[in-house]
């Protein structure tokens, strides 16, 4: 199967005002997969979505897992979901394995949650934090003859041959408590 796949935005206009940042750096999964190979040493991938999804949908096995948010079971009937809880910890669990200035690439699920953990980690003075604006399971098809319609089957780090598992990695984890 292939799957499409697009350059990184150039401009805050080609993106949904959901994935954008405070300090407009953006990279798309393959991208990001390519720089962190490049210089694995000096550039973080970080996965900031629940460990639910880390654990059933997979997660990059370099990536740091720091949850944004937790996933909370009550039910919103108005919004019609299991609406996320921010992790109030997230930027001090991040600043306990990175520095200010250090090159990070926040991935979530499709660009969103990256987005607001990149401008959480601004505000509290990172410098080269780039979202990964297809995340880990990419954007959905919206072709309404596809039999894929609403899959997330385009780009993303699963489907652009990035290096993905199921194997947890622990050493790798800054999970919420309780």
């Amino acid at each position: 199967m292939t799957t499409a796949q697009s350059p990184a935005p150039t401009s805050t206009a080609q993106l949904p005002k959901g994935k954008q940042t405070v300090l407009g750096l953006y990279i798309t999964a393959k991208d990001a997969c390519e720089k962190w190979k490049a210089h694995p040493e000096k550039v973080m991938v970080l996965d900031v979505r629940t460990p639910e999804e880390f654990l059933f949908v997979g997660h990059p096995p370099m990536a740091w897992k720091i949850p944004i948010a937790t996933q909370s079971y009550e039910w919103d009937d108005a919004k019609r979901e299991f609406p996320m809880k921010l992790n109030p910890d997230f930027v001090s669990r991040v600043q306990k394995v990175a520095k200010s200035g250090d090159t990070i690439l926040v991935m979530c699920r499709s660009g969103g949650r990256s987005a607001i953990a990149a401008n959480l980690l601004a505000k509290a003075g990172f410098t080269n934090v780039y979202n990964i604006v297809d995340g880990m399971e990419g954007d959905a098809v919206v072709d309404p003859d596809s039999v894929f319609l609403g899959q997330r089957l385009k780009n993303g780090w699963k489907n652009s041959g990035c290096p993905w598992t199921y194997d947890l990695t622990p050493d790798r984890m800054l999970l919420p408590t309780g």
